[in-house]
């Protein structure tokens, strides 16, 4: 197949791309590079299977493919409030775009939802069937709303134009790629953890999230385009094993053999309390759960950034 990934750039947009390749597939790589980085793809540079535009999908794009994924948007609160209108506009205005195609097309058309949906939710597990807890004009909104409103364009296309959708709401994960400076937990922990830094937690640390290593959501992201289940979606992807922000932080520390100590600082505004899916759906559907461990997960990671700050 050919198959259109946007955010190609991005932590699990190059990810995804890598894994398309290695299937056999002729990857068309799509991103602008507000918050992707070509060195995430430099290894895909010279593979005849893999291609890459430079293009704003808030802009229309014409191409011929048999499958999509949509993967464009900023991710981490640093980035996507860094331009909050740029971030709306990518998350709405190009759904829009990536749907049309796909409705030209006819062909299936993933989106990378989020957990986010959810905001700092009441309900603990999240399921499916909850609605959230989202303030929609707080500093998160931009983000939040957005992927809130374009899973709405997702299953209103469907609905009234029949195109073929794969939702996915996506739990924090982590791995090799995640961008330094990005204000993410995992990454933020291990990159002070190999200086002996001072690791920073905002809030008590009692703050709790689920992190699912990036390999195993991919095999999701796979795994909802390949059923032949009538599964539109929303599906929860993530590791239903929820952790305090203290604990990671504690575990880093051991597994770096670091000196670091711990500094708390103010919890930023509408940042979520409880974290956790209910990936029963995923289970039922698509027989998929996690299969690496916080652990094993974070070894490989630390193994990366350790690399990097060696080169």
């Amino acid at each position: 197949m050919r198959v259109l990934v946007t955010g190609a750039g991005g932590f699990l947009g190059s990810h995804l791309c890598s894994r398309l390749v290695s299937d056999g597939h002729e990857v068309l790589g799509v991103d602008n590079f507000f918050t992707g980085s070509k060195q995430n793809l430099a290894h895909l540079a010279e593979n005849q299977n893999f291609e890459l535009i430079r293009h704003d999908i808030t802009h229309p794009l014409f191409v011929e493919v048999d499958a999509i994924y949509n993967l464009a948007s900023p991710a981490s609160p640093i980035h996507y409030q860094r331009d909050p209108v740029q971030t709306m506009k990518t998350n709405v205005l190009g759904a829009v775009n990536i749907l049309g195609l796909a409705k030209r097309l006819n062909v299936p058309v993933f989106q990378a939802s989020t957990s986010e949906v959810y905001g700092d939710p009441m309900v603990h597990p999240q399921k499916e069937e909850y609605w959230g807890n989202v303030n929609p004009i707080g500093p998160r909104a931009c983000y939040d709303e957005g992927k809130r409103a374009a899973e709405t364009l997702f299953f209103d296309y469907h609905r009234q134009h029949g195109v073929k959708i794969r939702v996915a709401r996506i739990f924090n994960t982590y791995g090799p790629r995640l961008a330094a400076g990005d204000g993410r937990v995992i990454s933020n922990f291990v990159l002070q953890a190999l200086s002996n830094r001072e690791i920073t937690i905002f809030g008590a640390g009692t703050q709790t999230r689920s992190f699912c290593y990036v390999t195993d959501l991919v095999d999701g992201f796979l795994s909802m385009m390949s059923s032949s289940e009538p599964l539109v979606g929303p599906v929860n992807l993530g590791n239903p094993e929820e952790h305090s922000i203290r604990d990671v932080a504690q575990r880093i520390i051991q597994l770096t053999g670091s000196t670091s100590q711990l500094v708390l600082r103010e919890l930023p505004q509408d940042d979520p309390k409880r974290r956790r899916p209910d990936i029963t759906r995923a289970k039922n559907l698509l027989g998929w759960e996690p299969k690496v461990g916080l652990d094993e997960g974070l070894g490989r990671t630390i193994d990366y950034f350790r690399d990097r700050l060696r080169a």
